[in-house]
């Protein structure tokens, strides 16, 4: 399990997503967890499934998995 890195303006966290299988899938899940507010970036990579997210502060983890459920896969938690 990777902690969150900080640094004084952002917090990256890496997610593991299950389900993801093409850059379509990708898109969807990065797309979700886009919209929640703080978020400024995130990297989706199907092969590996994790999900970098990049935000102003540290995330609910129940508003970044309501997010993969509306994307159609599930978060299994932190890589």
């Amino acid at each position: 399990m990777t902690a969150p890195t900080d640094t004084p303006d952002t917090v990256t966290t890496v997610y593991q997503v299950s389900g993801m299988s093409c850059g379509h899938c990708e898109g969807s899940v990065s797309g979700e967890i886009s919209e929640i507010p703080g978020v400024t970036s995130v990297k989706a990579v199907a092969s590996t499934g994790e999900v970098t997210v990049v935000s102003a502060a540290p995330l609910d983890e129940e508003a970044v998995r309501a997010a993969v459920d509306e994307a159609g896969f599930e978060l299994a938690g932190r890589a």
